[in-house]
């Protein structure tokens, strides 16, 4: 019935500090970015190589994020990663704080947490 995850969609409060995490400091190539007047509003479509995406939203006064990281709804985006470390090199050298790598303890893969500017945990989980 499913085939796969198209996108994933996050709400952001600075659209310019966030485009340019996901873009320069993540990679993620630009689809399409349009701006909606009628919601004073930016949709970024942004493309992983696996075909999949995640769209970045602008809308003005959004609430924030209810608590972190356990509130209902989405926990986490986790990105699968060949190898954690030039990741986690890449994002500490754009000064970005990453969590200490741990193991799942069901499938002995290796992960790491970070975090979006808005707060939003994402997720490095190795193949």
């Amino acid at each position: 019935m499913l085939n796969g995850i198209h996108h994933a969609a996050i709400i952001c409060s600075d659209y310019a500090r966030s485009k340019n995490f996901y873009t320069e400091i993540l990679g993620l190539g630009i689809l399409a970015e349009n701006y909606r007047p009628e919601r004073d509003s930016w949709k970024l479509d942004l493309a992983l190589p696996d075909g999949s995406q995640v769209e970045l939203f602008s809308f003005p006064n959004a609430p924030e994020r209810p608590s972190y990281p356990e509130g209902r709804g989405l926990r986490h985006l986790a990105f699968r990663v060949s190898t954690l470390e030039p990741v986690i090199e890449q994002l500490l050298n754009s000064g970005i704080d990453v969590e200490p790598v741990r193991v799942d303890e069901y499938t002995g893969k290796r992960f790491t947490f970070f975090s979006d500017p808005d707060g939003l945990p994402l997720e490095l989980y190795e193949q």
